[in-house]
């Protein structure tokens, strides 16, 4: 963890955003008159993943998959026979 003062990282700004991006630094602590006031960090960003159709072809769904809905909503309230 690296301590800098106001001044150095107005002026330094982009080098310190490069150390937090490329992992050389963990975390820049700013200090103003030598209390720490911010903190710099990476943004960690998360690639989205593959989500709609991730598992096409790996099953097959059975012809007579809604042959029990009436007596499932009516177990579950949702319909009166």
């Amino acid at each position: 963890m690296t301590t800098i003062n106001m001044f150095e990282a107005k002026s330094q700004l982009s080098k310190l955003v490069e150390l937090v991006e490329s992992g050389a630094e963990a975390e820049i602590i700013i200090a103003r008159n030598g209390k720490p006031a911010a903190r710099l960090v990476p943004m960690h960003h998360r690639a989205p993943g593959r989500r709609i159709g991730v598992a096409e072809g790996q099953f097959s769904v059975p012809d007579d998959l809604d042959a029990e809905s009436d007596v499932i909503a009516v177990m579950l309230g949702g319909r009166r026979p």
